[in-house]
């Protein structure tokens, strides 16, 4: 017969009721949620813990539980909350006690701290290359980070003004069929730009920096023509543009000028036969010093945990379907 595991017991100090409470949650659900996600056992009388399981997933559970721990400082803990922070956490970083300290974003509304080792890693690439690539499926943080990485740098008078852009690709809808002037027929696809710099710097400040041109939203026809010296420039949904649009736009950066290209090439709007610029720039630049690229896979998804699930079982379909042809972005189309 097996040994019986030897518990794995600590105290959270100090004890404070109310924070007490908070961390454990309604009915201890989330130290159900841990329980679950880390395959252990957690008991608990008052503030001191025994966990029961594999080694290193109870010290991984023990460093967790501290973490959220000090969070309970002015942070309602939620079962969303937690599942982030698991998935912040990951069980290699968890289980990593030497792994890198964590940056942080500030912004006028407070910090953001990237989530999870691939969010850290794409964050310290940002601020040390000039040109930096986010490539992976929606929910990862890409286009978010990227903003909050811009705003930071703004606040802290790196750059002198951010450049939002996206390529003018619809999915089901023809820009000439909406109403409005451009600026009206584009705003509906940058609204995930424009949500994001609200909550980092509050609605009448973006309001105010648009105005004095300080931060500039625009199609990426936009950008023909220009040289972009002391910007922070992001380029979102980049898997659709052409060739021709990503060399353009990757030629406009200049002197003092940090870029990040976001998008996910499972989810190009191109027509067909038109190949990705984003898919293209992967192959050409993949070696070029001062570039980085950063890959986010479905388990860095930091949506409601169904997202996740939903990429995963999409992707797990996709590889099920060996015998249909691709096109040259990758996607399957009938013979």
């Amino acid at each position: 017969m097996n040994a019986p595991t030897e518990p794995h017991r600590f105290t959270l100090e100090p004890f404070e009721a109310r924070r007490f409470a908070n961390l454990c949650g309604q009915f201890d659900e989330h130290l159900r949620l841990i329980e679950q996600r880390l395959g252990l056992e957690i008991r608990n009388r008052g503030n001191q813990f025994e966990l029961l399981g594999d080694a290193r997933h109870t010290r991984s559970a023990e460093r967790l539980l501290r973490r959220l721990y000090k969070e309970t400082h002015g942070v309602d803990l939620t079962p969303d909350l937690v599942h982030l922070f698991l998935q912040e956490s990951g069980m290699e970083e968890l289980e990593d006690p030497s792994a890198p300290p964590s940056v942080s974003l500030r912004t006028r509304k407070g910090t953001i701290r990237p989530r999870g080792a691939n969010q850290q890693k794409y964050v310290k690439a940002i601020l040390d290359n000039d040109i930096n690539f986010g490539i992976g499926p929606a929910g990862t943080g890409k286009t978010y980070l990227a903003v909050a990485c811009a705003v930071d740098a703004l606040e802290r008078e790196q750059v002198r003004r951010i450049l939002l852009v996206r390529p003018a690709v619809e999915a089901g809808e023809k820009l000439g069929f909406l109403p409005g002037d451009l600026a009206q027929k584009i705003d509906p696809y940058l609204r995930p730009l424009y949500d994001a710099l609200y909550e980092m710097l509050g609605f009448e400040q973006v309001a105010k920096l648009i105005e004095k041109q300080v931060i500039e939203i625009a199609p990426l026809a936009y950008m023909r023509g220009r040289t972009l010296n002391n910007s922070f420039i992001i380029l979102d949904e980049s898997q659709n543009t052409t060739l021709e649009q990503m060399k353009m736009f990757l030629t406009r950066i200049g002197f003092g000028s940090t870029a990040v290209i976001t998008g996910d090439i499972t989810q190009v709007d191109l027509p067909r036969g038109t190949k990705s610029g984003l898919a293209h720039v992967m192959e050409v630049l993949k070696d070029i010093p001062g570039i980085s690229f950063t890959r986010f896979q479905p388990k860095d998804v930091v949506r409601h945990p169904l997202v996740q699930r939903i990429v995963e079982a999409y992707e797990r379909f996709e590889e099920r379907q060996p015998t249909r042809p691709r096109d040259e972005n990758g996607r399957h189309h009938d013979a």
